[in-house]
């Protein structure tokens, strides 16, 4: 990913130091998410109910955090939210048939 160039005044470099930190900070953001939701699904994978719902309480506390901050689309977060939870209940859907 090519970097634009960068102005030469002060208000400018400042943004641009400032934009560098906020994309690394995001970008850890979003690799938890997406790092919770795959331990989520090997979860439901294997048929663990107790631990998939302790990973879905934390999951949906961490999407429901980078939807407060904007880092992700309160919309994008509830779709996310939604997704995660039908996974766990159709555990527990399937264990109690």
């Amino acid at each position: 990913m090519a970097t634009k160039p960068v102005k030469k005044n002060e208000s400018a470099l400042k943004r641009a130091r400032q934009e560098k930190t906020r994309t690394e900070k995001n970008r850890s953001v979003k690799s938890v998410i997406r790092t919770l939701a795959k331990k989520l699904e090997a979860e439901v994978n294997n048929k663990n109910a107790e631990n998939a719902n302790a990973i879905l309480k934390k999951a949906v506390s961490a999407i429901d955090k980078a939807a407060k901050n904007g880092i992700i689309h309160k919309n994008n977060a509830a779709r996310k939210v939604s997704r995660l939870t039908r996974i766990v209940n159709s555990l527990s859907s399937a264990e109690a048939a």
